[in-house]
């Protein structure tokens, strides 16, 4: 047999980028993982990314620190209040204060770079556009556009024809098909965190912003139960 193709994938330390990340190794590929310290205040993702990375088994993880803060504009890189207790068409309308300007265009960037010097060409993340909270750059239509672009500012493509594809294999499923999936190929979601204002001593998650209670409904719909800690009551 043959040395397995690699592939960068994109791994936040949430539950989307955990299944991504075990669908890229189902299919065959050496993975590598990267994740970004990018000033935001859920910084706990880094370690649980950390802790996802290590038991999934992949081939790198490099943690890239990249400070947004300078420039806000975001409740996850700024001193803005996350949203919380927002209901379904609440969380449908508009794009919320939890977007971070041209965050997947960044981190998709340096996973780009990575691959080139990898040898590979395939990049996994985990966006969603179904149950997810209305971000511009998690569109199937920005993934073809950045694809295209990324076949022509690389080395690899212009001069070996090498072409780059992003593989975003949950971007048409639900919370709960995506849980589902994960679940069949030995994911530990109890190693995940998806808060975006978690307690900042225990990591428990809020239970409260967008992004909690997108899981929790996710679990629920396939029918299990979120092994993640949540704050008591919330």
């Amino acid at each position: 047999m043959g040395e397995a193709p690699k592939a960068v994938v994109l791994v936040s330390g949430g539950l989307d980028s955990a299944t991504a990340l075990a669908i890229a190794q189902a299919e065959g590929f050496a993975t590598y993982a990267i994740t970004f310290r990018y000033g935001q205040r859920h910084a706990i993702e880094v370690a649980a990314a950390r802790r996802v990375a290590e038991r999934q088994g992949a081939a790198g993880h490099a943690v890239v620190d990249i400070d947004l803060r300078q420039f806000g504009g975001s409740a996850l890189t700024a001193d803005l209040a996350v949203p919380k207790g927002r209901d379904a068409a609440s969380m449908a309308e508009g794009i919320p204060i939890t977007y971070v300007p041209a965050r997947n265009t960044i981190f998709l960037s340096f996973a780009l770079a990575w691959a080139e010097v990898l040898g590979s060409t395939d990049v996994f993340l985990g966006v969603n556009a179904i149950d997810y909270s209305g971000y511009p750059d998690c569109r199937p239509e920005y993934l073809a556009a950045y694809e295209r672009m990324a076949n022509l500012a690389t080395r690899a493509g212009v001069e070996q024809g090498a072409r780059l594809k992003i593989h975003a294999p949950l971007v048409s499923l639900t919370k709960a098909a995506i849980i589902r999936r994960g679940v069949e190929l030995g994911v530990d979601y109890s190693l995940t965190t998806s808060c975006y204002d978690p307690a900042p001593e225990s990591g428990a998650a809020c239970g409260q912003c967008d992004s909690c209670q997108l899981r929790l409904r996710g679990f629920a719909e396939a029918g299990l139960v979120d092994p993640a800690r949540y704050i008591s009551g919330a």
